[in-house]
């Protein structure tokens, strides 16, 4: 299996291509993920003093607004290529969640299995496509996303980090899940939100005018 965060550099030309449909295989363990996140309010806010943040790179606060302004700045933008760095993003989130809790934290046996589903679906994200789609090059402005992604800590400048509760974060981890792969869930309004713009250049022509 190619591990999505092994490939630092990947997957679509600017050139247009066709709105590929999240693979059937996706949408089980997706599901079971989705049915973890459920129970989000219960783990990453009960249970935790109030107004309890974590430090995380500002990138990975990534919300649907940051979806829609990614598909307005390139065009023709691949959902191949927004899935893939949805992965990149919330797998370094799951980290430092799990980071700041002690081993008997009454949250923690339940944000370890929302890790552990969350692998098995990279894993099948990964086999359901060809090697040589995580050897192409990235846009220019995922790229630049995902190099932030994967900087070293130390190395990240003060005025990159911010606080957000797990709570939020999840919230994020939750939406734009439902955006990026809604062929596998019923209508939600965050995936109504998400359809702005998506794969229609006329209307991204429209919109920036």
């Amino acid at each position: 299996i190619v591990h999505l965060s092994t490939c630092k550099k990947g997957l679509f030309p600017l050139s247009p291509v066709l709105m590929a449909p999240t693979p059937a295989s996706m949408c089980t363990p997706l599901r079971t993920l989705n049915d973890s996140l459920s129970h989000r309010r219960r783990y990453m806010k009960h249970n935790f003093p109030i107004n309890y943040t974590i430090r995380v790179h500002h990138k990975e606060i990534f919300k649907l607004s940051d979806i829609n302004s990614m598909r307005l700045q390139v065009e023709w933008l691949d959902e191949l290529v927004l899935q893939r760095l949805w992965f990149q993003v919330n797998q370094g989130v799951l980290k430092k969640i799990i980071r700041v809790m002690p081993e008997r934290h009454p949250s923690r046996p339940y944000t370890t299995e929302l890790e552990r589903r969350f692998r098995d679906a990279e894993g099948v994200f990964v086999q359901s496509h060809p090697t040589e789609v995580f050897q192409q090059e990235l846009p220019e402005t995922i790229q630049d996303t995902w190099d932030h992604l994967t900087e070293e800590t130390d190395r990240v400048p003060k005025s990159s980090w911010r606080f957000a509760s797990p709570k939020f974060l999840l919230d994020n981890f939750c939406h734009t899940m439902h955006c990026l792969f809604s062929e596998c869930f019923a209508s939600t309004e965050g995936q109504q939100d998400c359809e702005y713009n998506k794969g229609n250049p006329l209307v991204k022509l429209q919109s920036v005018i």
